[in-house]
């Protein structure tokens, strides 16, 4: 078990008996536990396989490499209408999990042998990405922007693109492209460190906030 899981848990002010669940069913299917993008994430010989996440209205369990999973049961979701890769698995109460118990692990275990067998997700080219209308219109309005967001890997434009895209009103989205100018200027992704202290570069892994909280 890691101590960042422990404290999140412990902090979680919604979902967390179900977090406490689903957490040990994937220590149970012989995952590592680490903690990335704020939140649990479970590997397989480092490879990340599927992280827990708590939202307003659902927790889900994010399998990183979810379109090649089979999904008989059609469990499982898009987490936007451009995510390539990601399937999500949503739960509403614990006993939904509980009485799930059984298929959560079979897909799980079937994400671990995709890992063993080293299968990729065959990722569509970036021309293809339809950017949401917001952030268009803020592209095409600042030329500078336009550049350094083209400058940025495929896969950093599509989280960029999937967060923004999200909210269900224009102001929110328009609001959330504005807060994230800054960072698209210095050519760092939606989840790159900003602050210098994470161990996983070029990744954030939320070190800041323990080296922070050590130092008070």
């Amino acid at each position: 078990m890691n101590p960042k899981v422990d404290a999140f848990i412990s902090n979680a002010k919604k979902w967390q008996p179900e977090i406490i669940q689903l957490r040990k069913l994937l220590l149970d299917c012989g995952l590592t536990e680490e903690f990335k993008w704020r939140n649990p994430c479970y590997c397989f010989q480092g490879n990340n396989v599927v992280l827990i996440g708590g939202f307003k209205e659902y927790c889900a369990l994010s399998f990183f490499k979810g379109t090649l999973l089979q999904d008989s049961n059609r469990f499982l979701c898009k987490p936007g209408e451009n995510s390539q890769a990601v399937r999500f698995f949503k739960f509403t109460h614990l006993e939904e999990i509980i009485a799930q118990k059984a298929i959560i692990k079979a897909y799980v275990y079937e994400a671990i042998e995709i890992e063993k067998a080293g299968l990729k997700v065959i990722l569509k080219s970036n021309t293809e990405l339809e950017l949401v209308e917001e952030l268009q219109i803020a592209l095409n309005k600042n030329p500078t922007l336009k550049i350094a967001f083209k400058a940025l890997t495929p896969g950093r434009q599509r989280a960029y693109n999937l967060y923004f895209s999200a909210p269900k009103q224009s102001k929110t989205r328009e609001t959330r492209i504005e807060n994230y100018i800054p960072r698209i200027l210095n050519g760092k992704g939606f989840n790159d460190c900003i602050c210098g202290m994470s161990k996983k570069m070029p990744n954030c892994d939320g070190s800041h906030k323990y080296i922070e909280g050590e130092n008070k």
